[in-house]
């Protein structure tokens, strides 16, 4: 290819690459825009559904607020799950107002008392029995069952088991409180479980016992702070056991003790413990504890109600956040409510329904430039292709038909420069003239052929041939060329072979190429076979030389139009370099192949090999 036809390819790919570049730039420009215009409508969006979250936070919290003044019962009120923990003017806020002490004027009690202080272990036990029998008022009874139960702990540990369980597991002074409240019988059940080793018979008894009173708020109500260090010594002895109540108390208890609280103030307001928020029942009389995973939790109860693939979340105060933030509302003072995109595809999804008419329709351009600049260069390269075909075409027929004319002019002016005509000169003149005449022939045959075949007008017109008058037909022509010379044509047809669906000019044509190449390739003296079998359901014409034969890397290129393997020898010879392809254009027209086997210096075989039952219609496929 000469510059001129490059230039003008390398100028036609630019005129495809710089349209469809510059539409990908707009393109690209287009969905960025629209990528930034997206995100912005999403995010106003999600503001609305922000400030409407922000509403139903703060709502949610008005209305628990309002509903605590519903709750007086400490217990109930943990196990409603309304928050972790509460405080109420009656517990644990404030302990029991202290008993009146009237053991004092008892004199049996001052005996007991002076016995305790006399060291007289059985003196004081008996003594302080006698106290708890006669005594009627449940606590003084109580209070002298503690002191027997301490002198039998100093003498007979199986004893005081055993008056623990008959003064404290059932009757009045099982449930009578000392001067400061504190529950006796409670502080015994623990003491007995102390006084008993693992696997004693009535230890488990005990403890259910314990772990009942501790989870009894009804009644004669036990101190916050007595309940809490029961509770404490109990999930020391069996860390098994059932306080529901446990957490709300040590929550209630580190309340306390931190003091300063806000429930002056409206809202959800932190503690001095860390990471624990008091809200005020409107009546101030009720407070409820959160953590602040509790709250979290609640709120996120709230939000969960956004949309899909982004995220609402609310943060404490001084905490960092992300994404579109406001405030969370005046019952969450300093909390922030936020917004941000956690499933990138979710966002693709909003995008890729508003730019799908940018992309289709710029798809649809570079599509159009592609197919127009696709069509553009295939006919440009057609166009070269038959251009070079056609000065190859003029080359090779100049040279060729110059060849057997100038023979001829050359015979006829010696044949008219003798004033007298020999006759037997004349004749040899004429045969030679004549042989001219018939390459001067075959020669325009296979150029009309090859126009033919190449502008797709060769019309086959396919009927029922017997292969052995294909094969006499091409024996008839060719014996008269090999006549005169050293050639040993022999020819062997198969008996019975089927007939075929063929074009019986076209065939004896590609048959006549296939014996003229063997004539023209075979020097010396001539061996040449022409045999028609039958070989795995197929027909075969074969045409078997002993000229120079055929390299293997050469025999694949010498099908294609033009191609000779020796261009010396070809012109020698007469050849133009299109019989082969003629004869494989035939030959694949017929829904065959052709085969070669050959060697340098052994000769060739040529196999054109054809179904024996190809019809019509399958064959012009």
């Amino acid at each position: 290819m000469n510059a001129g036809p490059r230039l003008t390819l390398l100028l036609l790919a630019l005129g495809v690459i710089a349209p469809t570049g510059c539409v990908l730039w707009f393109m690209k420009a287009a969905v960025t825009a629209q990528s930034e215009a997206t995100k912005e409508s999403v995010a106003e969006a999600y503001r609305g559904q922000l400030r409407f979250l922000r509403d139903r936070v703060d709502s949610y919290w008005r209305d628990r607020a309002a509903s605590l003044d519903r709750y007086a019962d400490f217990a109930r009120s943990v196990k409603s799950g309304m928050a972790d923990s509460f405080v109420f003017p009656n517990y644990p806020a404030s302990e029991p107002a202290s008993i009146g002490d009237s053991s004092a004027n008892r004199s049996d009690w001052r005996a007991a008392v002076a016995a305790e202080d006399s060291g007289n272990a059985q003196a004081a036990i008996s003594a302080w029995a006698m106290v708890a029998k006669s005594a009627a008022d449940p606590s003084i009874a109580a209070r002298a069952a503690q002191a027997r139960i301490r002198w039998l702990v100093r003498t007979d540990k199986e004893a005081a088991i055993r008056a623990i369980g008959e003064y404290f597991d059932h009757g009045a002074i099982a449930k009578a409180a000392d001067p400061q409240g504190r529950l006796i019988g409670a502080d015994e059940q623990l003491l007995a479980l102390h006084l008993m080793q693992p696997g004693y018979a009535r230890r488990g008894r005990v403890l259910r016992r314990l772990v009942g009173m501790l989870n009894d708020y009804s009644g004669a109500r036990m101190p916050a702070a007595q309940r809490l260090f029961l509770m404490d010594e109990v999930r020391a002895i069996a860390p098994g056991a059932a306080l529901p109540t446990y957490d709300a108390e040590r929550l209630a208890a580190q309340f306390l003790e931190a003091g300063d609280s806000h429930t002056s103030a409206a809202g959800l307001q932190p503690t001095r413990v860390p990471e624990l928020w008091e809200l005020a029942s409107k009546s101030r009389r009720v407070t409820a504890l959160y953590r602040t995973s509790t709250v979290l939790a609640a709120i996120s109860t709230v939000l969960d109600e956004g949309a899909k693939g982004v995220r609402f979340v609310a943060t404490p105060p001084d905490t960092r956040t992300v994404g579109e933030t406001m405030p969370a509302g005046p019952m969450l003072p300093g909390w922030q409510l936020s917004v941000s995109i956690v499933d990138p595809k979710f966002l693709e999804e909003v995008e890729s329904g508003r730019m799908a008419s940018y992309l289709w329709a710029g798809y649809l351009v570079i599509g159009m430039m592609l197919i127009t600049g696709l069509f553009a260069g295939q006919s440009f390269r057609k166009q070269m292709r038959l251009a070079r075909l056609r000065t190859d075409l003029v080359a090779a027929v100049s040279h060729e038909l110059k060849t057997p004319l100038s023979s001829m002019l050359l015979l006829v002016d010696s044949l008219l420069a003798d004033t007298d005509f020999d006759a037997k000169k004349t004749r040899d003149y004429l045969q030679l003239m004549s042989a001219e005449n018939m390459r001067l022939t075959r020669l325009v045959e296979n150029f009309l052929t090859f126009s033919r075949i190449e502008r797709n007008r060769q019309r086959f017109e396919f009927q029922r041939v017997k292969p052995e008058d294909v094969v006499a037909s091409a024996a008839g022509i060719m014996r008269e060329r090999f006549q005169g010379t050293a050639c040993d044509f022999d020819v062997n047809v198969e008996t019975d072979l089927p007939a075929i669906h063929a074009d019986p000019d076209a065939l004896l044509t590609a048959l006549v190429n296939l014996l003229d190449n063997a004539y023209k390739y075979t020097p010396a003296e001539k061996r040449i076979r022409l045999r028609a079998y039958g070989r795995n359901g197929l027909v075969v014409f074969a045409v078997e030389d002993n000229g120079i034969g055929i390299a293997a890397r050469e025999q694949k290129r010498i099908f294609r139009r033009f191609y000779q393997v020796d261009a010396r020898l070809a012109r020698e010879t007469g050849g133009c370099g299109l019989g082969l392809s003629i004869v494989e254009s035939i030959v694949r027209a017929h829904g065959g192949s052709v085969r070669v086997a050959s060697r340098p210096g052994s000769g060739s075989t040529f196999s054109v090999c054809l179904p024996r039952r190809t019809s019509p219609e399958k064959a012009a496929a």
